[in-house]
């Protein structure tokens, strides 16, 4: 299976359909009631909701999903039935094989109570015919990339005790990002001293992002959020929540993370936990959505 633990909770939507054909007189039964099995489409209609559920019993790499909301439509013609299947889930993956799951169930159950009353039936046209939600529902382009800072926060990196990681992982992961980095710094842990650095990044040098990493938690020396603090014009409180909310998800120790994001002019800057572990399931968490915040900025509003 693909591991989706990194991935946040969207809603997800798909919606599938698929048809039987049958001849006029077996349609006219069904349309009547007068199937000897009894109601076709009640018993199809609840055989796909059924089969929706069980999705990851029978397609091997699929996830157990929690689903919200599963139907099914029908729409008969002359000689043909066409199923349509709708699902909904707020979770980390889609649901286009429940939505093409249940599609199937129905028509085959649909098949099941017509075949001794019709030779030629047949089942074709599955497909899926609309999907939303995950990153790909949530991505903003820019005409050029975005310049962006990364600043290491750590007295013991500062004197050359201890290896960088977090910072690099940061800078990797944005390399799939419109963001290009140009800066990366390494401070001590000094409240000035990172003030003005951030100052000089978005007000001299015009950067559109900074991400700090290193100095959020409850030391004696951790004191970026208070540097930042002093710098930023606008505080973003929804992006600080969003990484405590992703890291409370996989380890209790992040309620005990300060991170503080905000905007000074047009620089949007976001602290990360120095761990790396942590700054990488804080980009998780914020990206691919973080962008957007650039278009409300520039006035674009959503």
């Amino acid at each position: 299976m693909i591991d989706v633990s990194p991935k946040s909770k969207t809603l997800r939507y798909a919606k599938a359909c698929g048809s039987i054909r049958a001849g006029e007189p077996t349609i006219d039964l069904v349309r009547s009631g007068k199937v000897p099995k009894g109601d076709v489409l009640e018993v199809a209609r609840s055989a796909g909701i059924a089969a929706a559920k069980r999705t990851s019993e029978w397609i091997i790499f699929c996830h157990s999903l929690p689903l919200d909301w599963v139907d099914l439509s029908f729409e008969i013609e002359s000689e043909r039935i066409t199923v349509s299947a709708e699902v909904k889930s707020i979770w980390r993956t889609g649901v286009e094989m429940e939505a093409l799951t249940a599609v199937s169930a129905a028509l085959l159950n649909i098949y099941d109570m017509l075949k001794p009353l019709d030779d030629h039936l047949a089942i074709s046209d599955i497909k899926l015919v609309q999907k939303r939600g995950g990153k790909s529902d949530f991505t903003d382009e820019f005409d050029k990339p975005l310049r962006a800072a990364v600043l290491v926060v750590s007295d013991g990196t500062f004197a050359g005790k201890r290896e960088d990681r977090s910072g690099k992982i940061i800078k990797s992961f944005l390399q799939d990002q419109p963001i290009e980095v140009e800066v990366y710094d390494v401070l001590p842990d000094e409240e000035d001293q990172i003030s003005a650095r951030l100052m000089e990044l978005a007000d001299n040098d015009k950067f559109d992002l900074i991400f700090t990493t290193g100095g959020t938690g409850l030391g004696p020396r951790d004191v970026t959020p208070e540097a930042t603090a002093a710098v930023i014009e606008k505080p973003i409180p929804g992006i600080a929540e969003a990484i405590r909310k992703h890291g409370k998800d996989r380890t209790p120790y992040a309620m005990l993370s300060r991170e503080l994001c905000g905007v000074r002019g047009q620089c949007v800057i976001v602290n990360f936990p120095g761990s790396s572990r942590g700054a990488q399931e804080s980009l998780q968490a914020i990206f691919p959505g973080l962008l957007h915040v650039f278009s409300m900025i520039r006035g674009g509003g959503h």
